[in-house]
Parts: structure tokens; sequence; C-alpha cells
């Protein structure tokens, strides 16, 4: 999907000082950027930012960072992010960068759970390695993955939800705790479940919502 280029984009994520320009620079050191030793967890791929804050309402008690590839789909969060009715989180900060280089931006154990929503599919077999839950990206995430860490993943894309499962039961780092072919159907797993954009449009289009959930073995 090619993106729409917005002009204000680079000018509006650099005078907000949630954005972090560098992150590298703080690799291992997050818990400074917050000003507290609250777990940290990550949303890669963050689109509208809709998720991310309604956790970072929900859970003061943790610190969330959200990452998000394009500028222009980042702007859209972090304006919704400054217009929020009840005022900005402070427990909440953006990264514009590539998932690929997760490694270079936080240490070992730094982070206590990552959240991966709707990721794009990659449909094609050439391209498996670039999905967010490939044999490859759960390796990325056990480095920096704190003992008792816990990976979420939700979609509509059933070929892609397989994959998944599958990429998880063989990584050797992750263990499968539990998953649902249709988490709106379930009630014990759809409790406290926050919806993104995506979810809402697709769900209201018919479509299941697949979700598993994975602990990082100690």
């Amino acid at each position: 999907m090619r993106l729409r280029n917005i002009p204000r984009a680079e000018s509006v994520l650099k005078g907000c000082r949630e954005v972090i320009g560098e992150p590298a620079l703080y690799r291992g050191s997050w818990n400074d950027v917050f000003g507290n030793e609250n777990p940290i967890y990550i949303e890669i791929g963050m689109g509208k930012g809709r998720f991310l804050l309604a956790m970072a309402e929900r859970h003061p008690e943790r610190n969330y960072i959200g990452i998000e590839r394009y500028s222009s789909v980042l702007l859209r969060a972090v304006e919704k992010y400054m217009e929020s009715e009840e005022g900005p989180a402070h427990n909440i900060r953006f990264i514009c960068m590539d998932a690929a280089d997760i490694t270079d931006v936080f240490a070992e154990g730094e982070i206590s759970g990552i959240y991966l929503n709707f990721s794009d599919p990659w449909p094609k077999a050439r391209h498996a390695r670039r999905r967010l839950t490939s044999k490859e990206y759960l390796c990325r995430y056990d480095k920096i993955a704190a003992d008792d860490a816990v990976l979420e993943f939700k979609t509509d894309n059933r070929e892609l939800f397989d994959f998944s499962l599958e990429e998880v039961r063989e990584s050797g780092r992750w263990e499968l705790s539990e998953y649902t072919l249709d988490l709106h159907s379930d009630e014990h797993k759809n409790r406290g479940n926050v919806m993104t954009e995506y979810e809402e449009k697709f769900s209201a289009g018919g479509n299941t919502i697949c979700k598993l959930k994975a602990a990082r073995k100690a």
C-alpha cells in the first residue's frame, strides 16, 4: 500500500515531546525517559493509535510505546493523542521506525509486553520473513523481552493467524498460552478487549477476529 505524504507530518512530530526522534540513544534507559520504573509495553504497527491510547488510560501503572513505520500514519495517532479530551497521558511515547531495527532500540529484558494488532499479512510466500509474527521477528522480540513478557496478536486474516500459531509453536522461545478463532464470541477471552479501528471495521463487516497470547519462556 502506497501512503500519501502529508507535508505537516514532520513538523508536528518534531513538535511533540512524546515523539522520540533518535530512539537508539535510549536503548537500555527507557525507564529514565518515563521517569519511573514501571513495566514497558510496546505496540508495533500502532496505526491511528486508538488501542494504545486506551491501554495507557486503562493502565496508568504501565508505560506504553507506540511504534509506527510511516510518519503519515503516526501523525494521525499523535494528533489524536494531543487532542484527547482527558488531556495527554503521561505514560505514552511514540517512535517512527522500522520494526526490523527493534533490537537497536531496546535492550535485553527491557520490554514486558508486545502487542501486534492487524499486522500487514505479506501474503506472498517469499515475503513470509517480513510478517511480524515470523520466527525472525519472534527471535527479535525474545532479545528485548523480560522473562515474564507476553505477546498478544490479533488479526482477521485466518491464513496469517494459522501461520502465526505455527511460528510461535516452533519458535523455541515463546510458548502459546491461549488462542481463539472468534474473539468476540468468546466471553472469557473477550473480557477487557480493547478494539482497534481496524477491528471495529472488520467485525462490523461480519469478519471474525482471531487472537493469540504467547509467553516468553524464562
